[in-house]
């Protein structure tokens, strides 16, 4: 019995760019386009006559955008959608990912990736269709619309620790940048701990996505560079495409930026990130493990958990794609389960 293939709609308004879509997507053995619009409109009306089980979306489009078509899609027929972006649009990305678009693949470009590259993100990013839980980005949209409106839900920390930490790392893949969001938005000034981050993405978008959540932070958030010093109330986020290594120098922990290497599965690497913190902060450090697909972080926590840490992960109730939890809750190594909105209050305990 053969398996049946995931419908795809592409649209882009640009003729070049549906073709070599097409084919990418045709070519890939598990995938077949099903049909093409040119804008957000023409889009629209694809989508309730074929029904896609995933869409491909630009976002700069005349007559109706990318954002508009969102808005719309996530109201009347929601359906995962992968945005294509060059690196001139990396804040409308996120914009997007707001939005209900489930990811992103960067278009192919010298200064982000090759041609090659893109084929495999793009490729991994139909994969997971059929782990796509629409649900839970609805209800996710549903909660950033509230926060908009200047409602922040109050986080009371749950029980108190027996112990405090002084480093929250956080690993996350596919639907990580809005879970990542949520959480930090929910931070006071006066944290009494470090953050690192580790969010699987391309080169070239991880600058936009710290200064997003600086502005919706009351903690200071940068993208990471070298002999950066951890600190509390500072979240450092790793490059897109490379690897963020804490490193001991003398009292103080820094920040190291590894290229990715052949044997690297996903940058930037969840697992890398875990293990280096693992040794330096022993029992005073927080592992948590964020929606995405693939086992990163599976390894890491190992070694968090062998160091004395505490390690928490999202529930299947809110993950956008339970799989890096799942890996990481089959260890039988987390502490703590839970819905994306009790995050905050638990990390907040230990701090």
């Amino acid at each position: 019995m053969t398996q049946d293939l995931i419908r795809v709609l592409v649209i882009d308004d640009s003729a070049y760019n549906r073709r070599v879509l097409s084919e990418i997507i045709d070519q890939s053995g598990f995938a077949k386009v099903i049909g093409i619009a040119r804008d957000g409109e023409e889009g629209l009306k694809k989508v309730f006559d074929l029904k896609p089980d995933l869409i491909t979306l630009d976002l700069e489009m005349p007559h109706m955008d990318g954002f508009t078509f969102l808005r719309i899609l996530m109201k009347s027929m929601p359906t995962p959608v992968v945005v294509v972006s060059s690196l001139a649009e990396d804040r409308n990305v996120f914009k997007a990912l707001e939005l209900g678009a489930l990811d992103f693949v960067a278009k192919p470009d010298s200064k982000i990736c090759t041609v090659e590259e893109f084929q495999r993100d793009l490729r991994q990013k139909l994969a997971m269709t059929s782990q796509i839980r629409m649900r839970n980005i609805q209800r996710r949209i549903s909660q950033q619309a509230v926060a908009q409106m200047g409602v922040t839900p109050m986080v009371k920390p749950a029980e108190a620790a027996v112990r405090k930490v002084d480093l929250i790392a956080i690993g996350a893949s596919t639907g990580g940048p809005s879970a990542i969001q949520s959480i930090i938005s929910r931070f006071p000034e006066d944290l009494g701990a470090g953050i690192a981050i580790s969010q699987h993405m391309p080169p070239g978008f991880t600058r936009a996505f710290a200064e997003r959540l600086d502005r919706i932070s009351k903690l200071k958030v940068k993208e990471a560079e070298p002999d950066d010093v951890v600190e509390k109330g500072l979240v450092l986020v790793s490059p897109g495409g490379k690897n963020l290594i804490l490193a001991k120098q003398g009292s103080k922990v820094i920040a190291k930026i590894e290229e990715r290497t052949e044997t690297d599965r996903y940058v930037p690497s969840v697992d890398k990130l875990f293990k280096s913190a693992a040794g330096i902060y022993g029992p005073r450090m927080l592992a948590v493990v964020l929606t995405g697909m693939g086992s990163d972080g599976k390894e890491g926590i190992l070694a968090v958990k062998s160091a004395g840490g505490f390690v928490i992960a999202e529930s299947e109730k809110t993950s956008i794609v339970f799989g890096m939890p799942r890996e990481a809750i089959e260890t039988h190594q987390v502490d703590k389960v839970a819905n994306l909105e009790q995050i905050s209050g638990e990390i907040l305990q230990f701090c």
